[in-house]
């Protein structure tokens, strides 16, 4: 059901505002479930490892159980992003907070690629002076953690495709699962034909496969940061969408950002020099958005005639003013 009202400015032109309800996301409010149990879930993991770690004087599980709690870290703000964008929009705070996920896949991806770097530095070091690992003891605490960050992981897969967020949630679980592989491969390795240096190669790479997988999530939410038009949204094909509806003869100051991770918001002015651009034409045309493109919150202006002020550069002659 749509939510719309219409303004009548009295300058010969009507002001729309269609904002179709957002379709129902499944998972939704199943999502803080996911990260209130990937968060109980790693941090019993923490617990094991540091623990195991302590007991067999493994420094290398030490300092994978600190870099599994940044993990947790990591996962605490990715929740809390999804919870602040839930927080109703307030006289201060007109959108609310529905950006904060996007910050939290941008978080997420920064923390993420800095673990890595780390990483590498010390697989460089480890790879000129090879210290010797607990091969048996590394591999059954990898073992584990493969199993749970590997479960921490599918919890966020039927999100992620439609929330940025929770991808991020998933890519940074995953990354930690095929981390533990390589662990388990270099602690067989190593235990098997006592290669040493297998452990740090094993870890560069793995960096390299990350770093690649997590570039992209960072690019795009930064992208998004910066009112950046989403990556599902065709710019062109929107203008010749709105362009092509009845009366409209030229589309102007089309606007297309993401108000968080699931939203999407439009605003645009369509010239109908012949009139037009009632309450059925305003709602068709907004519906028509969601539908096609995923976007729910429109906000159309009709003009009668092109302003000389549009924002969007649509022609050489556009000037945009504050």
């Amino acid at each position: 059901m749509a939510h719309r009202h219409i303004h009548d400015h009295g300058h010969g032109h009507h002001h729309g505002h269609a904002h179709a309800a957002r379709p129902s996301q499944p998972g939704e409010h199943g999502a803080e479930r996911a990260f209130a149990l990937a968060v109980a879930l790693n941090l019993a993991f923490v617990a094991i490892e540091a623990g195991w770690g302590w007991h067999v004087g493994s420094l290398a599980l030490l300092a994978d159980a600190g870099h599994n709690l940044s993990d947790v870290a990591g996962l605490l703000l990715a929740w809390a992003g999804a919870l602040a964008a839930r927080v109703r929009p307030g006289p201060r705070h007109t959108y609310g907070f529905k950006r904060a996920g996007i910050v939290a896949a941008f978080v997420n991806a920064v923390l993420l690629l800095g673990a890595m770097a780390w990483l590498a530095w010390e697989a460089l070091q480890r790879l000129w002076q090879p210290q010797p690992v607990p091969g048996v003891s590394v591999m059954v605490v990898a073992a584990i953690g493969i199993v749970i960050n590997t479960a921490t992981a599918l919890l966020f897969v039927r999100g992620s495709a439609h929330d940025l967020n929770q991808r991020g949630a998933l890519l940074h679980m995953a990354a930690d699962a095929l981390v533990s592989a390589g662990v388990v491969v270099a602690g067989a390795l190593t235990w098997w034909q006592g290669w040493d240096w297998v452990d740090a190669a094993a870890s560069l790479v793995i960096a390299i496969v990350i770093v690649v997988g997590t570039w992209g999530l960072l690019r795009e939410s930064l992208h998004l940061l910066f009112d950046g038009v989403p990556a599902q949204v065709d710019l062109e094909a929107v203008r010749a969408l709105l362009a092509s509806q009845p009366g409209v003869t030229a589309v102007q100051d089309l606007h297309v950002w993401a108000m968080g991770t699931r939203e999407v918001a439009l605003t645009a002015h369509l010239i109908m020099p012949a009139g037009g651009g009632d309450d059925a034409f305003l709602h068709a045309t907004a519906q028509a958005l969601r539908e096609r493109f995923g976007i729910g919150h429109t906000t159309l202006q009709v003009l009668r005639a092109p302003s000389p002020q549009a924002c969007d550069g649509a022609s050489a002659a556009s000037v945009c003013t504050a």
